[in-house]
């Protein structure tokens, strides 16, 4: 098993901790380069069930992304993620307005929603990548 960059994990704490959805990031996995914001979890499972919620399709799966019950409107703190996650350090990014690069630009275009595991992170930069034709 891989063992994920210590700085990478301590900034995923970071935007965790402080719940904020500023940090830029990009990051190359196995077979894709990942641009976007990052997100803490729990902010980006609440996006991702709302999506869900609002499809005639698959708005059942939106229950696996809601909080527990008994949770309330409360506001998530550090520990109150899944198992995975626990008290521990992060596991994952979740990158929100992401494109994965393609060629000469991003899919999807405005963005997407995208959970990355740490340990599968090669290479990463600070910053948000784009192209232009300029």
């Amino acid at each position: 098993m891989k063992r994920p960059d210590d700085l990478l994990v301590a900034i995923a704490a970071m935007v965790e901790s402080q719940h904020s959805s500023q940090m830029s990031l990009t990051v190359v996995i196995p077979g894709a380069v990942i641009t976007g914001r990052l997100a803490p979890e729990a902010l980006w499972k609440e996006r991702v069930a709302e999506v869900l919620r609002d499809s005639e399709h698959l708005g059942r799966f939106a229950a696996a992304f809601s909080p527990p019950p008994g949770n309330g409107d409360r506001p998530p703190e550090h520990g109150d993620g899944p198992p995975e996650h626990g008290d521990g350090p992060p596991t994952h990014l979740h990158f929100h307005v992401a494109r994965i690069l393609q060629g000469s630009f991003g899919i999807p275009e405005t963005g997407g929603m995208y959970r990355v595991a740490l340990e599968d992170v090669s290479a990463w930069t600070i910053g948000d990548i784009g192209y232009s034709d300029q």
